[in-house]
């Protein structure tokens, strides 16, 4: 068929509107390609995101610090906050006692990250403290299964839902775009599921990543046992999508706890070895490595063909590496061998059926002995996931966004214990039946400060963590003036969590800071500053020459961020300082990490010139430009 010919029969229909015409056309000039097709279908929890901004919030008092600060230094703290009175930036003298300006021992330990809210919104605000830094995701998403353990806009999706597949498609499709961008380039994602969704999971992964991208399809014995809800045939198993951000930069450790089941019962000056022919039947033949060897004796060795008509076998070496390596060579039993050494690691195998990987049986245990009670229907042990963070070659950072009963922290916190690590994680889960605050919070709370198990047996907590528990919040899209500082106000928790910056500093130099327009954080040497007035630089750089003339050795940085109108952070204003700076404009940076990733705000027409843009916004907000026009 003509396609020419058909646009022009197409265009040239009586009894259509233009619309319908062009929606025609659309169909005829659209290719069809290969890949995996469903229905968009609509979520309430992105739909909010089209009028607001997400941000973070932290409750402080869920805070766990591997080594609080003593009662006295707690008072200390509360008499200082109650001293700033001083409406100015500063007041000068009363410097602050020193045991609470000394870092502690818990901010050299890592910061894990524990995120209440839908995870759309979570990974939303962490592509602006995250994106490129993420070095290993693990989720264990909703399977899909029909049996209410998927919800879409607050109801379950059952069986007999004709949308089901694209619903979670749909669901799928929009967080693992962000999670694509949080990924380092180095990054791997680990995604548990079952036979309900896997195949389109695949497909949707190679949509997204790659399919070059695509490292595994590991296939993990979850259950031992019983098989009372099989229909003809018992399923023993989940699987384990592996795929990597860029292949060709991904690098996964063998796997040093390995069963191998190889001989090793013969020992030379180098170790323990086992004996392996140098001809194989199933590498496929080559005449250039088919060729007579000569044994020390004299003895012509060939390679055995089983049969001689259909020439199959082959050596594993070619003559010039027999020549090389012929010292290595075992002639015995009329077979040419080569020594094949115990290994303290090997390649990990995309079947993990040992024990060591341990069963959903085991993870429900795992938990009971935490919580004492049965409190979440299929928790995965923590020794699977720490095979999966063993794999990954020095990650430090990790995400879980379906994070359930929190058991990827708690793995993450096992492996730094065993091997001194400093990886940190970062979970997001909602708080559906309380499960943040009284699964996954808690839990994770216990492992830190140790607990009591169901024996009866106290366990010593992982002492050497820090966990910081976030809501996720709003705040208006429209680019007011207004809006503008209450995102820089409502960002500063966004930005300790991007800079890894915790430590509130009352006093710099010999001056208290007043919060109300500025706030300061320091971590060794580094310190953070968030600006909430320009009018204050002059200020801040006289304390900061301050800061830095006392500094010796020069290693004291500064982190500025300052609040703009537009995208200028006030550089000449800083020009004294410079060399000691890092600079960025807010809320401007926060709007430009959030550009690509916000779904599309249905806006008015309306005429604006650049010079009435700011008066129109604080009088019309719901007539304003929006600053991420796009899809």
């Amino acid at each position: 068929m003509n396609k020419t010919d058909l646009l022009q029969k197409v265009k040239a229909l009586d009894g259509l509107s233009q619309e319908e015409k062009a929606y025609l056309i659309n169909l005829v000039n659209t290719k069809k390609k290969y890949g995996l097709v469903w229905e968009d279908k609509p979520e309430t929890v992105e739909e909010q995101l089209r009028q607001n901004l997400p941000v973070l919030h932290e409750v402080v008092e869920k805070r766990i610090m591997g080594t609080p600060l003593n009662d006295k230094q707690n008072a200390e703290t509360k008499n200082l906050n109650q001293k700033q009175t001083n409406p100015t930036l500063f007041e000068n003298g009363n410097q602050a006692n020193p045991e609470i300006l000394k870092i502690s021992d818990a901010d050299n330990y890592p910061n894990h990250i524990l995120i209440e809210g839908d995870n759309l919104h979570a990974l939303t605000a962490l592509t602006f403290t995250h994106e490129g830094k993420i070095d290993v995701i693990y989720i264990d998403p909703p399977y899909n299964t029909g049996n209410k353990d998927f919800k879409y806009n607050d109801s379950f999706v059952d069986k007999e839902d004709s949308y089901r597949h694209s619903k979670w498609l749909s669901f799928m499709h929009k967080r693992l775009l962000l999670a694509k961008r949080l990924l380092s380039e180095k990054g791997v994602i680990f995604i548990s599921i079952d036979d309900n969704e896997v195949s389109q999971l695949r497909l949707l992964c190679n949509q997204i990543l790659g399919e070059d991208n695509f490292i595994a399809e590991l296939i993990w014995k979850s259950k031992s046992g019983g098989a009372a809800d099989a229909k003809f045939i018992a399923t023993d198993h989940e699987y384990i999508l592996v795929i990597s951000n860029d292949y060709k930069k991904l690098k996964i450790n063998l796997d040093s706890e390995a069963t191998v089941t190889t001989v090793y019962n013969l020992q030379d000056e180098k170790g323990y070895y086992g004996l392996d022919r140098l001809d194989k039947q199933s590498l496929g033949y080559l005449k250039s490595l088919d060729f007579p060897i000569i044994g020390p004796d004299g003895k012509e060795y060939n390679v055995e063909h089983k049969n001689p008509n259909k020439k199959m076998a082959r050596w594993r070496w070619g003559s010039d590496t027999v020549k090389e390596r012929y010292n290595e060579l075992i002639f015995k039993n009329n077979y040419v061998y080569t020594k094949n050494y115990q290994k303290d690691a090997v390649m990990s195998r995309s079947l993990l059926i040992e024990e060591r990987f341990g069963r959903t049986r085991t993870g429900k245990t795992d938990l009971f002995e935490i919580m004492g009670e049965n409190i979440f229907t299929s928790p995965k042990p923590p020794s699977i996931l720490r095979y999966i963070l063993k794999l990954c070659f020095e990650p430090s950072t990790i995400l879980d966004f379906f994070a359930g009963s929190g058991t990827t922290l708690h793995a993450t916190m096992q492996l730094n214990a065993e091997d001194g690590g400093h990886r940190q994680c970062i979970l997001v889960t909602n708080n559906e039946n309380n499960i943040c605050e009284e699964v996954t919070y808690e839990r994770n709370k216990r492992v830190i400060q140790g607990y009591t198990n169901a024996k009866g047996v106290a366990v010593a907590g992982l002492t050497n963590n820090n966990l910081r528990y976030y809501k996720s919040g709003f705040v208006g899209r429209e680019p007011s003036l207004k809006n503008k500082r209450a995102i820089t106000q409502l960002a500063t928790e966004l930005l300790c969590i991007k800079e890894d910056i915790y430590e509130v500093q009352k006093t710099i130099a010999n001056y208290i800071v007043n919060d109300t327009y500025v706030k300061c954080f320091k971590q060794r040497n580094v310190y953070l500053l968030v600006l909430y007035d320009e009018n204050i630089i002059e200020q801040i750089v006289e304390v900061m020459q301050q800061v830095i003339a006392a500094d010796a050795e020069r290693k004291i940085h500064f982190k500025v961020y300052v609040f703009s109108n537009g995208h200028y952070p006030y550089t000449e204003e800083f020009e004294e300082v410079l060399p000691y700076i890092t600079l960025c404009a807010l809320p401007d940076a926060i709007y430009k990490a959030y550009m690509h990733v916000l779904p599309k705000r249905v806006q008015k027409a309306m005429p604006i010139l650049e010079d009435q843009t700011t008066e129109i916004m604080e009088n019309q907000p719901n007539n304003t430009i929006d600053l991420f026009n796009q899809s």
